[in-house]
């Protein structure tokens, strides 16, 4: 299965096979690839005639200093600005070469190898790249478009079961937020089945990319609509903060679970549809409660980069399929978190 399309009018997303689709998509001149060193041992068919920049796998690699290093790397093998740079890996790898591309003389254009179900449809895909700042989540980044991304499903074969649930949490957020057809399918499917036929599970990550392609490409610098894409990771960022036990798809389901409840506190979800939502994410694997006290995510969720003074923007469902954007005082939020 090959399928295509254009993000913000400018970036390619490829859902299709990497070394099929590469030689028709990278540029003329010189490339360098960076990737991590996880991935350069697992897929060495990916790396044939070169020479990758590998840093270390694991969100504590996803800093300012990682960057410098890179950089400082490209400077060594005399990289200019005519230096294409590929990111060939999970989100981690594509945040940091996008952040690196965007920067090393003033910006050098570059494009993604997604290897991750997390990363195909969510964290490489809409031209966001940010990495960690003692601690809070993406606190440094920048909105740089890549020239190419390249979703390919085949090689999630060699990823931990645990990988692909946690990316599976994003294919869910996208469901709730605007494609209810993707939350049945996954519903239906259910994570052995995604994970014994790869046509299914190509047809979750086409439908996840439409989705975050159609709003990028609405709202680019989230302004507004854009917004939306952050559901489930207010509380989710706050769970990462504040215990080492869930990796950020884990993180992000307690989220959207947290945010449901809260939905149907306001009056703005249905019960029905909140025992939907939290009935698949358990169905999937997902802890539907926080590893931590509501006291301590509401201190991190100050920290937020959604937070404006003493307000913060909270995306909750509105139906599977639906949601919005409400801004409300720290106060109000944690009155209403303490009534859940």
């Amino acid at each position: 299965m090959s399928y295509s399309l254009q993000v913000a009018g400018r970036s390619r997303v490829v859902v299709g096979r990497a070394v099929e689709e590469l030689p028709r998509l990278l540029p003329q001149g010189r490339v360098i690839v960076l990737t991590d060193r996880n991935v350069a041992r697992c897929r060495p068919e990916l790396f044939e005639d070169c020479d990758p920049i590998c840093m270390e796998p694991g969100e504590e690699y996803k800093t300012l200093q990682t960057v410098e290093a890179v950089c400082r790397e490209l400077i060594r093998r005399g990289a200019d600005r005519t230096t294409f740079l590929l990111g060939v890996g999970g989100g981690i790898v594509t945040d940091v070469t996008g952040f690196v591309a965007s920067v090393y003389m003033r910006g050098v254009p570059f494009g993604f190898v997604s290897t991750t179900l997390l990363g195909c449809v969510d964290a490489s895909v809409g031209g966001k790249n940010g990495v960690n700042l003692d601690g809070y989540k993406n606190m440094a980044g920048v909105f740089a478009q890549p020239q190419f991304v390249v979703c390919d499903t085949s090689l999630f074969a060699t990823l931990p079961l645990r990988e692909i649930r946690a990316g599976l949490a994003e294919a869910v957020k996208a469901g709730i937020i605007g494609d209810e057809p993707l939350f049945g399918l996954i519903e239906r499917a259910g994570l052995d089945g995604l994970c014994a036929d790869p046509e299914t599970m190509d047809k979750v990550v086409v439908h996840s990319v439409r989705l975050k392609a159609a709003v990028v490409s609405r709202d680019e610098r989230e302004h507004g609509e854009r917004r939306k894409l952050n559901l489930g990771h207010t509380f989710g960022h706050a769970v990462e903060k504040c215990s080492r036990e869930m990796i950020h798809g884990e993180a992000v389901a307690v989220g959207m679970a947290i945010a449901a409840r809260l939905a149907v506190k306001l009056g703005l979800l249905a019960p029905a549809a909140c025992d939907r939502i939290v009935r698949l994410l358990a169905a999937l694997g997902f802890a539907t409660e926080p590893p931590v006290p509501a006291e301590r995510l509401l201190a991190a969720v100050t920290k937020d980069k959604k937070s404006e003074g003493d307000t913060i923007r909270l995306v909750l469902p509105t139906a599977v399929g639906a949601c919005e954007v409400r801004t409300m005082t720290f106060d109000e939020l944690s009155r209403l978190v303490r009534s859940v």
